[in-house]
């Protein structure tokens, strides 16, 4: 478009190109995980295997089962050679796992030549990083890491229907390990997630919906069949979902934070603040990143955006990209005030609130909203200038 960056052309090009691809991909998906744990009759692309041919055969061990072997199993009906009729072979059984084309989470074995991904053997340290140096992440690779490590590549560019070396299949790439399967590899292995006795428990994740589905200790029934097909479906259904998240609504985000950095001197002299057209557009990661990769000489501070009744909000960029602290919350008097009592004490026509944190507050108009991020900016220089 006349007027956007060049790069920013390039990545909205992209997204349109991307916006139908998944379409291809639901009906992979299903294929996926639609068979289970049997010999499966998919409706995935591509033509049936040859009834001469024998069904190719994925080995994972029976008995309970866990969050990483569901996925792997789901990730590896997403390849090609598998997708049709591949059969979910569970057992301990060496000689029935000899006879499986790949194998995972059990056998004691990791070697990508004979498609062995077991990672409980002692002498597994692998990590994202180990088996791909160009990327940063150590935590140590569940059966789940280790298939998306070797075939996350090859499976997002058939899903979109891109090549493997397209930057969207990589950055997709990047961000679904990070924000997906690195925490199944974390729970997996046992790491915890910080240092020191937790706040309180964490019981909905992902991994543990999977744990629920297995037999209760006391059931009669400790048949794990039903159970794992349908936990290779609901982690399944769970990553084409934050696939189809990532590819239509975070990738395409993107590219308008950076148009909004590119403007930010439009918005406010300081340039550490910016606006974006519409609210709910996912732009807190996307600062961070931007923010080292344009190598910008000063960190940003606050955005402005709508909300869907047409009023402005202020909001202060967090700490990290996850953290609850702002960088710059509002001044710490408005928190907590609304309406014409804010107005009043602010001097700033059309408050509406401010959170009692001061992360976030409220004006009916843009013009508002702006004064408040420019109060708060002005607040923090005289308050630097006190203490200097």
């Amino acid at each position: 478009m006349e007027g956007e960056p060049a790069h920013a052309q390039a990545q909205s090009g992209a997204c349109a190109v991307m916006w139908g691809a998944l379409r291809a991909a639901r009906r992979m998906a299903a294929a996926a995980a639609g068979s289970g744990a049997g010999a499966g009759s998919g409706s995935g692309s591509g033509s049936k295997r040859p009834r001469c041919e024998p069904a190719p055969r994925i080995g994972t061990h029976d008995g309970t089962f866990h969050c990483d072997e569901a996925l792997a199993c789901y990730l590896l009906r997403l390849l090609p050679r598998y997708r049709q009729d591949a059969e979910v072979v569970r057992t301990r059984d060496p000689q029935r796992l000899a006879q499986c084309d790949v194998v995972v989470d059990v056998g004691g074995e990791y070697d990508p030549e004979r498609h062995r991904y077991d990672h409980h053997q002692r002498s597994f340290t692998q990590s994202m990083q180990c088996l791909r140096p160009d990327k940063p992440w150590t935590t140590k690779l569940s059966s789940a890491g280790l298939v998306y490590c070797h075939f996350g590549s090859q499976i997002l560019a058939g899903l979109l229907e891109l090549p493997e070396d397209s930057p969207v299949v990589t950055m997709l790439y990047d961000k679904l390990y990070e924000n997906f399967v690195e925490e199944i590899d974390a729970i997996d292995n046992g790491i915890s997630q910080r240092d020191g006795e937790p706040r309180y428990a964490l019981t909905t994740n992902l991994s543990a919906r999977v744990g629920h589905l297995n037999p209760r200790w006391n059931d009669p029934d400790q048949d794990t069949e039903a159970g794992f097909k349908r936990a290779m479906e609901l982690v399944g259904g769970e990553f084409m979902e934050r696939l189809d998240y990532y590819h239509r609504a975070w990738l395409p985000a993107r590219a308008l934070v950076e148009e909004a950095i590119q403007r930010r001197f439009e918005v406010d002299t300081s340039g550490e603040v910016l606006e974006f057209p519409q609210g709910g557009c996912p732009w807190k990661e996307h600062i961070f990143s931007l923010e080292k990769e344009l190598a910008l000489p000063k960190t940003l501070q606050l955005v402005l955006y709508p909300d869907r009744s047409g009023q402005w909000r202020v909001q202060s960029v967090p700490v990290e990209p996850h953290a609850f602290e702002s960088r710059l919350p509002l001044p710490e008097p408005w928190r907590g005030i609304r309406d014409e009592a804010l107005s009043q004490l602010t001097g700033i026509p059309g408050c509406v609130f401010v959170h009692a944190s001061g992360f976030i507050g409220g004006n009916r108009t843009r013009e508002g909203a702006l004064e408040m991020a420019r109060r708060t900016l002005a607040q923090r220089q005289g308050g630097d200038a006190q203490s200097s």
